[in-house]
């Protein structure tokens, strides 16, 4: 008789994914094993593969966490529909309030990418693409000239997402600005240059 699952096995799982992003924000994916993984959980190591067959796996959970909900930031703001600027505006907005609320797997995603075996970084670096082609068919249609040299285009969104992906690093989120206005502020750069 196969092994009924435990009522609340997703929130065990959601549970072992935020700590792992916050222990691999912290120590790195290769600085962290998943005996210090199971510390942090309060756990087993057993139980934590009960859930999670490799510390990979949890690794490539953190990362689909946040990249699928950037995806699909992108496609509730494109299916609202709206001019270019509003749609934009909203982008920004909206990835600026998951960066604060998610600073570590943000983190985790931006540098542990090359602990994740080939597929699974395929997997992550496709849909990072969809978001940064989205993000640029905006600015393109923000500014037709753009559309005439690619290298330029792909450069002023790269410079967006530098702009806001990494404020992890410094950003406070108890600090005077809020991040409404830190996308402000970013949104103003890009459009002005």
């Amino acid at each position: 008789m196969a092994r009924t699952q435990a009522a609340d096995y997703e929130q065990r799982r959601e549970a072992i994914v935020d700590r792992a992003a916050r222990l691999f924000a912290r120590r790195g994916f290769d600085g962290s094993s998943v005996a210090d993984l199971a510390a942090a959980c309060d756990t087993s190591k057993s139980l934590i593969y009960h859930y999670y067959p490799s510390k990979e796996d949890i690794l490539y959970a953190v990362m689909s966490s946040h990249i699928d909900q950037l995806v699909a930031d992108v496609g509730a703001v494109l299916a609202r529909g709206g001019g270019a600027a509003e749609q934009l505006d909203a982008l920004i907005h909206t990835f600026m309030g998951h960066y604060v609320g998610a600073a570590d797997r943000q983190k985790v995603l931006l540098n542990e990418l090359d602990s994740l075996p080939p597929e699974q970084r395929a997997t992550v670096v496709a849909k990072q693409r969809r978001v940064v082609d989205a993000v640029q068919a905006l600015l393109v249609a923000l500014d037709p000239e753009l559309g005439l040299d690619p290298a330029r285009a792909r450069a002023k969104t790269m410079l967006l997402f530098g702009m806001i992906n990494w404020t992890h690093t410094w950003y406070d989120p108890d600090g005077p600005i809020p991040p409404a206005q830190i996308a402000d502020m970013a949104l103003a750069m890009v459009q002005a240059s």
